[in-house]
């Protein structure tokens, strides 16, 4: 399908079926956005018109619809449904943050939270410090953030979805039950230790189910080898066997709703997770698959299997990233380096002892043994001269910022890449800033895995990895590089992919589409400047701990349910939380 032309919108000579428009209506709304062009979720031609809301639902979309209490002119902008972000990790940070930011400054109106099983309910009050502990690593935040910013009041998951929603929410919110917090609530500390009983299991199987007829969007979980909690310790969730995972699922059978997603690890193959979903008989979402340089064939190759399990009538999705994943970070936290077996020493230690550990000549052996061993399998595949340095702490060493770590090694004499990394680091206290293009880098290898029919393009991670990347504006990445700028898919079909895909997938009826009585949640933008703009640090985490965030380009308004949350200077302040907490789903 041929992109739109990378000009203005008001240039577009474009088609206007008379079946769309509403003539010489005069009528006065709430809202009335005029001369947009309107792209309407499904995959059709753009057209010109407008589009008016009374409440919180779209009242009309044509011409002549007269004048609202609140009047925009698009001026030719493009008018599209919100964004529906289904891969995000804001369960903790909507406890302190019912705006969730970034996502509304970009474009997003929806969020689908608790993926990959990292979420904080169902929780005992004396599990707190334990439940936080396990997000440590896989949140990007530190623990004294996560203990001042959660507010607790719940226990069980039916508990949390009514806390979140009685305090209000900015965009709409969906929740997964995660898999690593319902096995902690009933295992306790052995949930990262050993696998179920028949009685714990059966314990959790009823958790899950009760969770997803109070509303939950499907239950979540993860195999994947770099999820690890504090201290490099096993998400839960990676403990369990097959009559585990056969139990949970099968609860989502038994409600007869919701959708179970999972982040694929190396031993984990798409049989395994094709014949859970077919035993339960609910939709699948599988995650995450990006090009591997190293390993070039993979993630095709994967989405080819699921390509077949869909042809044998199971409904299943693969989760890819439009975004080169890149990663900001320090030697005191390493999280490129977490997937290697010889890499956890460096996960347990702390101060003194991970810097001795550092200097230890076996340690450095045994990581570039597995840096061998494992090319092709994980995040970091040796590419030396895709890691930088960013920033570093003398000033003797500034001379050294930009440079990659094969150059480096090569200005140093090192051995090694590795060596010259650590003896960098250890010179600077571990403090250096290094940055790291990981996956997803080559875009004509990318383009087939954004583009291939079997997909569903997500993996914001928002609210996640927070020291270490900002995916959240994912979705203005694929209309902008994407659509305009590399012309891989039309306007209309990228944001399908954004808005009525996801709400297909998730069973959400009421959303993702512009129509007539369906929910105004709405991004004006404009698509000759559409784009995540550069990321930029900034420390507003509970307790002042930093983050990376990336600003919305092209942005000019955003609604949810029919009220102003975003515009071209980011988040609107308003007392107003116009969203709603999902809880029916088909």
């Amino acid at each position: 399908m041929m992109a739109l032309p990378s000009l203005h919108p008001c240039s577009y000579t474009l088609p206007r079926p008379i079946s769309r428009w509403r003539r010489g209506v005069v009528a006065m709304h709430d809202l009335v956005i005029r001369n947009a062009l309107i792209v309407d979720g499904t995959g059709g031609e753009p057209y010109h018109g407008d589009l008016a809301v009374n409440g919180d639902r779209i009242a009309a979309i044509g011409i002549g619809l007269g004048h609202g209490r609140e009047t925009v002119d698009a001026d030719g902008l493009a008018l599209m449904p919100g964004i529906i972000d289904g891969h995000t990790h804001y369960d903790a940070q909507v406890t302190w943050d019912p705006f969730v930011d970034p996502s509304p400054a970009l474009g997003v109106t929806t969020v689908v939270m608790g993926n990959c099983g990292f979420t904080i309910a169902p929780c005992r009050p004396e599990d707190r410090d334990l439940t936080m502990r396990n997000l440590t690593h896989v949140e990007g935040m530190s623990l004294d953030a996560l203990r001042t910013g959660i507010a607790w009041d719940f226990e069980t998951f039916p508990e949390y979805l009514a806390m979140i929603e009685a305090r209000g929410v900015g965009p709409n919110v969906a929740a997964f039950v995660g898999h690593s917090s319902v096995r902690t609530y009933v295992l306790r500390e052995d949930a990262s230790r050993r696998a179920a009983s028949d009685a714990e299991i059966a314990r959790m199987a009823t958790i899950v189910k009760e969770a997803v007829e109070a509303g939950a969007a499907g239950f979540s979980s993860t195999t994947n080898e770099p999820h690890n909690g504090e201290n490099g310790i096993p998400m839960p969730s990676r403990l369990a066997d097959r009559r585990e995972m056969e139990a949970l699922t099968g609860a989502l059978g038994e409600a007869g709703r919701g959708v179970f997603m999972t982040t694929k690890g190396a031993c984990t193959s798409i049989a395994e997770i094709e014949s859970l979903a077919a035993r339960c008989g609910r939709p699948a979402l599988i995650s995450g698959f990006l090009h591997n340089p190293a390993n070039p064939g993979r993630a095709q190759g994967f989405l080819d299997e699921i390509a077949a399990g869909r042809a044998r009538g199971v409904r299943m999705w693969g989760e890819v990233s439009c975004c080169p994943l890149t990663m900001d970070f320090t030697m005191k936290s390493a999280y490129i380096f977490e997937g290697l077996p010889a890499w956890k020493p460096a996960m347990e230690a702390k101060g003194a002892a991970l810097s001795r550990l550092y200097a230890d000549p076996t340690f450095r052996d045994s990581v570039k043994q597995d840096l061998v061993k494992f090319r092709g399998l994980r995040a970091f595949n040796s590419e030396w001269h895709k890691l930088h340095v960013v920033e570093t702490t003398q000033s003797g060493n500034a001379a050294l910022e930009g440079l990659s770590i094969e150059e480096l090694a090569g200005s140093r004499h090192a051995a090694h890449p590795l060596d010259a990394l650590l003896d960098l680091a250890l010179q600077e206290n571990l403090d250096t800033l290094f940055t790291a293009v990981l996956l997803n880098a080559d875009e004509e290898a990318v383009a087939s895995l954004v583009n291939h029919p079997d997909n569903y393009v997500t993996l914001s991670d928002a609210g996640a990895h927070l020291t270490f990347l900002c995916d959240a504006g994912f979705g203005l990445h694929l209309l902008g590089r994407w659509s305009r700028e590399l012309q891989v898919m039309s306007l209309a079909e990228a944001v399908r992919k954004l808005t009525t895909q996801p709400a297909d997938i998730f069973g959400i009826q009421d959303r993702g589409r512009l129509a007539a009585g369906l929910a105004a949640d709405l991004f004006l933008f404009d698509p000759a400047t559409v784009a995540r703009g550069p990321k930029r640090r900034q420390r507003d985490l509970p307790g002042g701990a930093a983050r990376l965030v990336t600003p919305g380009l092209g942005v000019h308004g955003v609604w949810v349910n029919g009220r102003p949350v975003a515009d071209e200077r980011g988040v609107v302040p308003t007392p107003v939380r116009p969203g709603r907490v999902l809880r029916d789903f088909v």
